[in-house]
């Protein structure tokens, strides 16, 4: 009696899973890189998309001043790296409410440029210098008043003191550890980590 001949099949399907399995090793592999930074050197580099990542996994936040009686909801951060600058930027929509009202709608938006510096403590980057660069809130006349620019204000210096933009992988971390993280720095629309020697 004659056998049914799969051994074709069963090798196409061998085959197939082979390389479904190549493809996912490194899809992970580059999820990975992404995640950690590039290490070359004395350098380690990171991209607009993994700051960008970082935000979305933290953002909305809300901050209120006066025992809630006025808050500040910042949501949807927008961060970019021009490539001619040494200063990322930041867009955020923004709402506002005052005096015990439940609305935190947006209300308009408002950007600012930074540096950033990497801190210890946090084991992650900072804004550093933050400069509020454009505001517009239509409810109020397309600009804020002082309590509202207050607000930012102290929501921004407290943010770029104690939250980093973005946390350091731990593993990544452990590559480096023995060595010191001296500056960091924004060039050609990356973020520079410069390692001592």
């Amino acid at each position: 009696m004659r056998k049914p001949a799969v051994s074709g099949t069963v090798v196409r399907t061998s085959n197939m899973l082979g390389l479904l399995f190549l493809v996912a090793v490194v899809a992970a592999g580059c999820s990975t890189l992404n995640t950690l930074g590039a290490m070359l050197g004395s350098q380690v580099t990171f991209t607009q998309p993994q700051l960008q990542h970082s935000l979305d996994r933290n953002f909305p936040k809300q901050y209120d001043k006066l025992g809630g009686l006025v808050s500040l909801r910042l949501t949807n951060p927008t961060l970019s790296i021009p490539y001619d600058s040494t200063r990322l930027r930041l867009d955020f929509d923004v709402g506002l409410s005052a005096m015990g009202s439940s609305s935190l709608a947006t209300t308009g938006h408002f950007a600012l440029s930074s540096g950033l510096r990497f801190d210890m403590g946090t084991r992650g980057l900072h804004l550093q210098d933050p400069v509020i660069e454009a505001v517009d809130v239509p409810a109020l006349g397309g600009v804020m008043n002082g309590t509202s620019r207050e607000l930012l204000n102290a929501w921004l210096s407290d943010y770029a003191r104690e939250e980093p933009v973005y946390r350091l992988d731990s593993s990544l971390l452990d590559r480096i550890s023995a060595r010191r993280i001296e500056s960091t720095r924004i060039e050609r629309g990356v973020i520079v980590v410069n390692l001592d020697e």
